[in-house]
């Protein structure tokens, strides 16, 4: 009896189960979720325009700044040439300026045609040959030679610049007023003897300066142990 009631139990929790399955309602699956795998965008795509762009801008940027500031410095130039040019016709027009152009000039005339002889534009020519070398020189190896003993000066190098400067415009136009002038430029041997003259005048000059130039860095030196000894 025992042996026919357990199946007839389990086929009716079989049934029950069945039942309520069917009695359930009917669930609808979901929708699959579909993902999309995120690919890497390159380094060029990342960047924004702005930011992709923002060394370029800045190279234009600058490029603008200069151009501006070369434009600007051109105008200046510009109005300043003009400014001058006005000043300078205004200054050509006025007659008081034209008379104290004239009271410089005037003695300065007079005295060249006093002196508007060979030996004149000789010996002008030896000193403005003996100035050439002599500053060239010292501008050279005294300027050397006062390196070599642990000394510098830019003042001394500065004033030989400017000796030798006037000196060579000098002889341009001794030459060519002589040229005008004068018959020394016509004779070989005048122009010869007051070269060699000025050569070896001007030889003597530099090596006096150089000279000259060593004794005061000396003189700069035995001032500068003098101080030290005190100060200690």
């Amino acid at each position: 009896m025992n042996s026919l009631r357990t199946p007839f139990l389990m086929s009716m929790f079989a049934l029950a189960m069945f039942s309520t399955c069917l009695a359930q309602p009917e669930v609808t699956a979901p929708d699959p979720v579909t993902t999309t795998e995120a690919t890497p965008a390159s380094t060029s795509e990342t960047m924004t325009p702005e930011a992709s762009s923002t060394t370029p801008t800045m190279t234009e940027t600058t490029e603008e700044a200069v151009e501006k500031i070369k434009e600007t410095t051109k105008d200046a130039i510009d109005m300043a040439s003009k400014k001058t040019e006005e000043i300078a016709n205004q200054v050509d027009e006025s007659e008081q300026a034209q008379e104290y152009s004239a009271g410089v000039l005037e003695p300065i005339y007079k005295m060249a045609e006093f002196l508007s002889f060979s030996w004149f534009h000789w010996l002008a020519f030896t000193f403005m040959v003996s100035g050439v070398v002599s500053f060239a020189l010292q501008l050279v190896l005294a300027k050397l030679a006062v390196l070599m003993h642990g000394g510098f000066s830019l003042a001394q190098i500065l004033t030989d610049s400017q000796g030798l400067i006037i000196s060579l415009v000098g002889l341009i136009l001794t030459t060519q007023a002589a040229t005008e002038n004068s018959t020394f430029t016509n004779s070989p041997a005048a122009v010869l003897s007051a070269t060699a003259v000025g050569v070896v005048a001007g030889f003597l000059f530099y090596v006096w300066g150089q000279s000259e130039e060593l004794q005061a860095l000396k003189g700069r030196k035995e001032e500068e142990r003098i101080e030290k000894a005190k100060k200690k």
